[in-house]
């Protein structure tokens, strides 16, 4: 799997492509994370106003928005990423 973070500004967008066979599992983890049960070892899901969540054929876009006020780090997104990358290729 490969991913990409664009940050704009107002919102953070991420591209999760390559995702044959996991594609389920990783709607399903960042479902938890929309429902604010993320798994992840960092605070970022704190700062999260909203979620959206679209998929098509081996691809995923996440677009986060923050809360008022608040601003996402990059690196700890990514922190994120891995470790659910590295879940979900375990099962």
């Amino acid at each position: 799997m490969k991913y990409r973070i664009d940050d704009k500004k107002s919102q953070l967008d991420i591209d999760v492509e390559e995702t044959e066979g996991k594609q389920q599992a990783l709607l399903e983890a960042f479902q938890e994370c929309q429902q604010g049960r993320c798994a992840c070892p960092t605070e970022e899901y704190k700062k999260l106003a909203s979620l959206e969540v679209e998929s098509s054929q081996n691809k995923i876009k996440l677009h986060l928005k923050p809360k008022p006020g608040e601003q996402f780090e990059t690196s700890e997104l990514e922190k994120c990423l891995q470790h659910t990358i590295r879940r979900i290729a375990k099962k």
